[in-house]
């Protein structure tokens, strides 16, 4: 775990308007992959809008790794149907959850920053980092793509783990030395 920033769980709340891969509707789930880690939800039986409430915890390393996630229409004889995929890009999490490290007494529900679906992004609604009883959460409504159509709705939320780097320990490259870190405690006078 030295090597781990620490936890990102995911909460997978809802899909919306998923498409249908059986006769009248899909028995769909959800898998979340980063890099060699995959973890996925229950299947919900039957069910174009199923609710599944379910929490994910992925170990980041690297936050510039891609977080993919994939529905599935769950079939009983043959090969799972793909219902569509996103990628979650958690870098603007990251940025504002180590701007928030030094704020206190903030307002319940102020938003730390706000991003808006755009091309490069697979949002279906603008997404808030908002700060709430002490903690940082990102709700996001992501298009799913290669699909007719569908939505899945996510919450982000960082969990300081023990053993974990963190992020106020990762190590930044001096823009001028890119082989060494910079250390600013170190001063040749």
């Amino acid at each position: 775990m030295a090597d781990t920033l620490g936890l990102l769980r995911i909460r997978v709340q809802r899909g919306i308007n998923l498409a249908v891969r059986d006769t009248l509707s899909s028995d769909p789930y959800v898998v979340i992959t980063m890099g060699q880690q995959k973890l996925k939800t229950h299947v919900v039986k039957k069910n174009c809008n199923p609710q599944w409430n379910e929490e994910l915890t992925l170990s980041i390393k690297d936050p510039n790794v891609p977080i993919n996630l994939t529905v599935y229409d769950k079939d009983t004889f043959t090969v799972d149907d793909e219902m569509g995929n996103a990628e979650i890009d958690i870098k603007p999490y990251i940025a504002a959850l180590k701007m928030g490290k030094g704020l206190l007494n903030l307002p319940n529900g102020c938003a730390l920053k706000r991003i808006q679906p755009g091309r490069t992004t697979c949002l279906a609604d603008e997404s808030s980092i908002v700060w709430n009883n002490g903690k940082i959460t990102q709700d996001m409504h992501l298009k799913l793509r290669n699909v007719e159509c569908g939505e899945v709705l996510i919450q982000l939320e960082w969990i300081e783990a023990p053993g974990c780097k963190g992020l106020e320990s990762e190590v930044m490259q001096a823009p001028w030395n890119p082989g060494k870190p910079r250390n600013p405690a170190k001063r040749h006078h």
